[in-house]
């Protein structure tokens, strides 16, 4: 228990001034990182209060990638490795994150919370919230999303090394800490160069739920399907219209029910299409594919390639186009190839109190970008909940013990001297 009424003033601060800066990224602006000019106001404030701490080595490049270093405080010939802290900036373009109002609940009663603007966070829907008695619940008032992934990590990793400051006898190796752009769009390491790092392993601050410890994530893939129509006007199309609206929503009753989000959990992986436009002469459909299995992520890419064929095989002389991107791997069979990362991950995690729990993410982070990279990358509570949606709230002890986990882990790794 490291000064958790301190830590709670600061990550208080921190987090309530942090969510109230739209950085809300945008997922079509493939020309830039970062796709949107506002997660900049965010970037140079953490700059900025980066250099008041005194920390080192803070670059801070063109793509947004905010990088700074805590310079190690050993004695002179001892050497501890380099590790790294990650969080993103950039928060859901699902939702809105413009002029945030967070609402603070003290002492939580295990009722429903109403959020404003007609919206209540209601116990029956969201039972996890019935963990948290007594604790410190932070919300928005439902008109936009909290924005606690991932500035409840921010918040997490600026207070912990603020503490690293206000108690500099406490014994350190190097620490890396990397504030990246655009994660939620699936390209926020489309220009990181894992050779600024020297980092032997990193942390995601990303997760959620107190305690959990994630090492896998799904295998990921974008797909965007054209149909191409033919246009001639309705009243004399017999014969001769094709419709390429029509060929969409053929395309779309193809995805298999059984395999999307809202029919899959635990393992299972899915097809999401996620957008649509178009008119009769021209439609695009945009979505995902996720499994942990890279088989059968395979498996769903091909199926997609015969789900067009067989929309051009309904209407003949109706063209399909699709095509998948790559976005991220399961980030196990990295992790799994060093498993000291985690045994002091959990250590950090027990001495702050908290059962660890090893976790699968139904999604994915920077961290699954990184440790495809070489540098394994697992990711660490932070207290949100309900990311991506005007029902997200955050628990203030949860992340306390977010922040002393990390506070932990730069100790732990200090004493891997060599």
């Amino acid at each position: 228990m490291k000064d958790e009424k301190w830590i709670k003033e600061q990550l208080l601060d921190k987090f309530l001034r942090y969510v109230k800066i739209d950085t809300k990224s945008d997922a079509h602006n493939t020309s830039v990182i970062p796709s949107t000019i506002c997660q900049w106001d965010l970037l140079n404030m953490l700059k900025k209060e980066l250099e008041d701490l005194g920390i080192d080595k803070i670059t801070l490049n063109e793509h947004g990638y905010l990088i700074a270093v805590l310079e190690s405080n050993l004695k002179d010939g001892e050497k501890a490795p380099v590790i790294g802290l990650m969080a993103h900036v950039d928060t859901s373009p699902d939702m809105s994150g413009t002029n945030v109002k967070p609402q603070i609940v003290e002492n939580y009663k295990l009722n429903d919370i109403v959020l404003g603007n007609g919206y209540t966070l209601k116990t029956e829907e969201y039972p996890d919230l019935l963990k948290h008695e007594g604790d410190t619940i932070i919300t928005s008032d439902g008109s936009t999303l909290l924005g606690a992934d991932d500035k409840a990590g921010v918040a997490e990793i600026m207070t912990a090394l603020t503490w690293f400051k206000n108690n500099h006898n406490v014994a350190h190796g190097e620490v890396e800490i990397i504030f990246t752009p655009d994660e939620e769009t699936g390209k926020g390491l489309d220009f990181f160069n894992k050779d600024w790092l020297n980092s032997r392993c990193c942390y995601t601050i990303d997760g959620s739920e107190l305690g959990s410890i994630e090492t896998e994530c799904f295998n990921a893939s974008g797909f965007e399907v054209k149909f191409k129509g033919r246009v001639i006007h309705p009243g004399s199309a017999r014969g001769k219209l094709i419709n390429a609206v029509s060929m969409a929503g053929t395309f779309l009753n193809l995805l298999p029910a059984n395999e999307s989000p809202e029919a899959t959990d635990g393992r299972y992986g899915y097809y999401s299409p996620m957008e649509i436009e178009g008119n009769l002469d021209e439609a695009k459909l945009g979505g995902i594919l996720r499994d942990f299995d890279s088989n059968e992520l395979s498996r769903r890419i091909e199926a997609l390639d015969a789900y067009g064929k067989a929309v051009e095989a309904k209407y003949p002389g109706g063209i399909v186009e699709v095509k998948t991107r790559k976005q991220y791997s399961n980030m196990f069979e990295y992790i799994n190839k060093d498993m000291k990362v985690i045994e002091i991950l959990e250590k950090a995690v027990t001495e702050a109190g908290v059962a660890p729990s090893r976790e699968i993410i139904r999604g994915g982070t920077d961290g699954s970008r990184l440790s495809e990279m070489g540098i394994p990358t697992p990711n660490i509570f932070t207290g949100g909940h309900n990311y991506h949606s005007r029902f997200e709230w955050a628990s203030v002890n949860t992340m306390v013990k977010a922040s002393e986990t990390i506070i932990n882990l730069i100790q732990l790794w200090a004493k891997e001297i060599s």
